[in-house]
């Protein structure tokens, strides 16, 4: 599948760019790819108009294997020439398609960026898991990672309180990890705290506990925002992605 984002077309000096993605498993869709979501949000806040292609990776073109032989999506092309390293793509990006014309996406504070950061690594300790007896433990450390991150958004953010008020600000209003607007931080952690949502229900019968009211606050947010749910795969396809990753619990 190849689609153009926004549809209204290039403009005069645009950059031409082409985004790579992992594609689902009918082999067009979008498939379960945290890191292609990633860089598709980024692209997408950035307000450029760019390329997106799918890539089966089961048939994976031979154009696209000489584009960037052995590298899986995602990757992308910027005037010809090739990047795939998904850190190095994501500074390239905030440097080059910077203001007054793009938009700046990096992060205020700098525990905005770290916010959340173990998550993914605990869920998948404990999602891949086998063994009964060490699921409690694991499911402790999930949620101890999910409490530490529900704080940082409740928190308020230092220009959240105005010293010069009697009114003290005990719980945060903004919307997303930095305030209002998505940063880069969002784009990395967004897709990932998705995935642990849909994949925990699924195979584990787990779910965010309801008071970590900043978390859900947080998710709805975000799928509220374009820029999040038309670069995300639909939940069967997380679901399928995880069917074989997912461990049953066996004595």
């Amino acid at each position: 599948m190849s689609l153009s984002v926004p549809q209204n077309g290039r403009g005069d000096n645009e950059p031409v760019i082409e985004l790579f993605v992992k594609a689902g498993s009918d082999g067009e869709s979008i498939g379960n790819c945290p890191f292609s979501q990633r860089l598709f949000m980024i692209l997408w806040l950035k307000g450029v108009v760019f390329n997106v292609t799918t890539v089966d990776l089961k048939r994976k073109p031979a154009d696209l294997q000489n584009l960037a032989p052995g590298t899986p999506p995602p990757f992308i092309t910027f005037n010809g020439e090739v990047k795939t390293d998904v850190n190095k793509i994501e500074e390239f990006l905030e440097d080059v398609l910077s203001p007054p014309k793009y938009a700046k996406l990096s992060a205020r504070h700098p525990e905005s960026t770290t916010a959340g950061m173990d998550i993914f690594a605990k869920f998948s300790a404990y999602i891949k898991n086998s063994k009964p007896d060490a699921n409690e433990a694991l499911e402790r450390g999930l949620l101890k990672t999910l409490q530490k991150l529900d704080e940082y958004l409740c928190s308020p953010l230092p220009d959240e309180i105005d010293h010069n008020s009697m009114d003290d600000i005990k719980v945060s209003r903004r919307k997303f990890l930095d305030g209002d607007n998505m940063t880069l931080a969002d784009c990395n952690l967004l897709p990932k705290l998705h995935i642990v949502k849909v994949v925990t229900k699924k195979y584990r019968g787990f779910e965010i506990p309801k008071d970590m009211s900043g978390i859900w606050k947080y998710l709805s947010e975000a799928y509220t925002r374009d820029e999040f749910t038309n670069t995300c795969p639909s939940e069967k396809e997380i679901e399928i992605a995880y069917a074989d990753v997912a461990k049953r619990l066996v004595k």
